[in-house]
């Protein structure tokens, strides 16, 4: 009988200890995901979710990285898995990831279903703002038990947006176009974190009221909304071709006033903690349009 007593008090305490070493954290489609342990094994399906790991403290369990993934510099040894539309599952599954970072709109929907199908544990992330962001790397590293790490990041990261907000806020509007993309042409809404750093930096987003979070347009409605200013990414952090263009439209306020402007785009359009490098240049931008007024 005692023997029978003391095997089950170990069950129980083997249990208990079972529970207590289990991870949760919830994602961005409100799923809360649990893990028996800590992720050692972790696999990117985006960029951005890649630079948020790191950031988080985990870039030492990253194991595969779909391309592009360049920053920081360790993110460039990593195993390619394919890319952000096209997942290479068999080389996923070789890797043995025990956690995995979809991005909820940029990844294909078949091929995360597939990996679902497959027993791999997925989390989703797409942060639209500035706390999404903050919490991204919090919840990261409860994953991947680095929230020491995790944790002075995003606290960081909140300070820094605070010090933008507290230096441009009262800033005087410039209406500005952001090109995402050119072909086709394509900009961003008031709910897209793009969207958070203009309005940070006292500018004001010509298209905040369309409905898409990556909307196409034209440069018919460009020209009718009369940016005082265009900011444009680029396809690489020296490229500034995509300017070019408007410089043709002599009409345009923002051509007039030579308020044509590049960001680097993996500064300004990954939603991670490098958004305070780009909302730091895009803010000097905006003062030098109020300054050629």
């Amino acid at each position: 009988m005692l023997h029978r007593l003391t095997a089950i008090a170990l069950l129980f305490l083997v249990a208990t200890t079972m529970a207590h070493a289990q991870v949760c954290a919830t994602d961005d489609r409100g799923k809360e995901v649990c893990l028996d342990s800590p992720a050692e094994r972790i696999i990117s399906l985006s960029p951005g979710a890649t630079e948020l790991l790191f950031a988080a403290g985990a870039g030492d369990d990253v194991v595969g990285v779909v391309n592009y993934s360049d920053y920081p510099e360790a993110a460039k040894e990593l195993p390619i898995i394919g890319s952000l539309k096209r997942l290479d599952v068999e080389r996923i599954l070789s890797l043995s990831p025990d956690l995995v970072i979809v991005w909820v709109t940029g990844n294909p929907k078949e091929q995360t279903e597939r990996l679902e199908e497959l027993d791999l544990t997925l989390y989703y992330l797409e942060p639209r703002d500035f706390e999404g962001i903050a919490t991204a790397i919090e919840r990261l590293s409860t994953l991947a038990d680095t929230k020491e790490v995790g944790y002075r990041e995003a606290d960081r990261f909140r300070a820094g947006i605070e010090s933008l907000r507290d230096e441009y806020g009262d800033a005087d509007p410039v209406p500005v176009f952001y090109q995402v993309w050119d072909q086709p042409l394509m900009t961003v809404n008031g709910e897209h974190f793009i969207h958070e750093v203009i309005e940070l930096c006292g500018g004001e987003n010509i298209y905040a009221e369309l409905d898409r979070l990556v909307p196409r347009i034209d440069r018919e409605s460009v020209l009718a909304g009369n940016p005082e200013a265009i900011v444009a990414g680029g396809m690489g952090e020296q490229n500034r071709d995509w300017l070019q263009e408007w410089k043709q439209y002599g009409s345009l306020t923002a051509t007039e006033r030579g308020n044509l402007f590049f960001v680097p785009p993996s500064t300004l359009q990954r939603p991670t903690p490098r958004l305070l490098e780009g909302g730091a240049t895009l803010c000097k931008k905006l003062e030098t349009a109020r300054e050629r007024r």
